[in-house]
Formats: C-alpha cells, sequence, structure tokens
C-alpha cells in the first residue's frame, strides 16, 4: 500500500499551525520532523520537501513537514529561526500523538532551519529527538560574512588580470576598494568568548551539536556561500573546535550543488544520502554526552 498524505491542525496557544503528513501503511519506529527555513513554507524550493517527504515515507518513514506560525497556512504572528522552538515542540508532539509508534525523531532542516534543529536540542535537551540531518547550516554574522567574502570573492578577484587593468584604468571604483578593505578589517576581529544563556546563536547551536548524544548528518554544498561562512565559522570560533570529529557525525560534500539542491541531481543525492544515513545509523544505540569522543 503506496504512503497517504494527511493534513494536520496543530494548536498552539496564540496560533495554529498546518502541516503535511507522510504517512507508510506501516510507519518505522523512527520518524522525520521536516523543519522548515524561512522565509519559505512546508512545500519547500522547488517542491524540494514534498519530494523528499514522499521518497522517505515510500521507505517506511512517517513524515511531518509544517509551517512555522505567521508562515504558509499557519496562523499568528510569523516567528524566525531564533523563536522556532515552541513551533519544533508541538510538531514533535503532533507526529508522535498521529503516529505514536514513533519513538524517536530525527530533524531534518536546511540553512536557518538547520541552525533552529540545533537550537532547539540545546533549548529543550528533548530526548525523542535521537538524529539530526542538517544542510547548509546558517551562521551568519557581520565576522563571518566578511571572512568569507574575502577567501571565496575578493581573494579570486585579485589574482584575476582583469581586476588589475580595471583598477589601474580606474574602471574600480574607489567605494569597491574601500569595502575590501573594510571587510579584511572585519575579517578579523576577534569573536566574541561568551559562553553563557545569552551567547550567540552561532555558539549555541555548537554548544547543542557537541552535547548531543545520536547521530548527525551533515550535507554542504560546494557552490553556496552558506556552506562555506559556516565552514568557515567553525574553524575560526573555539565554541566549534573538535565539532568535525564526532563519532557520529557522516558529512558529505557535494561539490556542484547550490543552497537548496536545485537540480535534480542533487535533489536525488540529497534523498539518497538521508535514506541511507537514516537506514544505517539511527537505529545504533544512543549514547549518552560523556560516550563521546573527546576533542
Amino acid at each position: 500500500m503506496k504512503p497517504t498524505e494527511h493534513a494536520l491542525l496543530i494548536p498552539r496557544p496564540t496560533s495554529t499551525l498546518v502541516g503535511v503528513l507522510s504517512l507508510p501503511a506501516q510507519p518505522a519506529s523512527t520518524a522525520v520532523v521536516v523543519v522548515v527555513g524561512g522565509p519559505q513554507y512546508r512545500v519547500g524550493s522547488h517542491r524540494q520537501f514534498v519530494l523528499l517527504a514522499r521518497r522517505l515515507a515510500a521507505a517506511g518513514y512517517a513524515v511531518l513537514r509544517f509551517d512555522y506560525q505567521g508562515m504558509g497556512d499557519s496562523s499568528g504572528s510569523a516567528v524566525d529561526f531564533l523563536a522556532a522552538t515552541p513551533d519544533i515542540a508541538a510538531a514533535v508532539q503532533a507526529l508522535q500523538d498521529r503516529v505514536p509508534q514513533a519513538k524517536n525523531i530525527v530533524l531534518w532542516g536546511l540553512c536557518d532551519a538547520a541552525s533552529a534543529a540545533l537550537l532547539y536540542v540545546q533549548k529543550t535537551q528533548d530526548r525523542r529527538v535521537t538524529g539530526l540531518c542538517l544542510l547548509n547550516p546558517w551562521v551568519r554574522s557581520e565576522t563571518s560574512l566578511a571572512r568569507t567574502q574575502v577567501k571565496h570573492y575578493y581573494l579570486q578577484r585579485v589574482m584575476q588580470p582583469a581586476f588589475w587593468s580595471k583598477l589601474l584604468s580606474g574602471k574600480v571604483a574607489l567605494g569597491a576598494v574601500n569595502g575590501l578593505v573594510q571587510n579584511i578589517r572585519t575579517a578579523f576581529s576577534a569573536a566574541s568568548p561568551a559562553q553563557t544563556a545569552n551567547a550567540p546563536f552561532q555558539q549555541r547551536m555548537a554548544s547543542a551539536w557537541k552535547g548531543f548524544s545520536g547521530p548527525i548528518l551533515l550535507v554542504l554544498s560546494g557552490n553556496d556561500f552558506t556552506a562555506k561562512e559556516f565552514l568557515e565559522y567553525a574553524a575560526a570560533d573555539t565554541a566549534w573546535s573538535g565539532a568535525f570529529e564526532y563519532t557520529q557525525l557522516v558529512r558529505h560534500d557535494l561539490p556542484d550543488a547550490d543552497h537548496t539542491f536545485s537540480n535534480a541531481v542533487a535533489q536525488t543525492q540529497v534523498e539518497n544520502m538521508t535514506l541511507d544515513w537514516l537506514s544505517t545509523h539511527t537505529d545504533s544505540q544512543k549514547q549518552t554526552p560523556s560516550d563521546r569522543s573527546k576533542a
């Protein structure tokens, strides 16, 4: 029997969230909540989340994709990823209410939805969440953006003879040169060392990553500044030190993929990677944070 799709209304104190549940005839004990980055809704760019959910459901995994409050068909005032924890909690509960055999929940998120998933884990310590699928996580700051631009844009420009030709001929505006200088200054400024509950969201993401006891799937696009910025930030910030050495991390780099994996090849690769990771890693025995390798 083919999976079926069901509309769900998820009550919140000041809003009602709208979601779509892709339900196999015999759901596995692991289910997936697709956290949607903004500003967009549960369908996703080029119907990415619809196609993903249907592919996973055909393999036996119940999948819930939903709209944050104030987005898509959900009522209430719009929230961004920094305030999405209550909505994610409501979605997880709604999925388990509808599919009680789904004891283990995987959060799947692209861009700031990946960030929201980590922030949810950091804030709630929800033990029902036993796996994380994170694609091109969002860690944008003034410093990280400047570092990424200097390394992956400006350095390439200054290596091009055409750039120097335009500069010497006066065809490169003085403002562009000043912008380069300012970006270099910003790129090498010191990051905040704060480690409190009020720490920058990027450091709270790192705390969640390092404290998580389940498997993590990380997928990074090669043709994407967001992914490059994430790698630059993780390499420069001490809060992220050793994060990529986590023994339960599975990392895939797709050199030709763009931010949303918009072509058919990249989209299929992401679906295959997610399915392989789900079948291989989510049934492994849960570990405690003390069992994790020490960086």
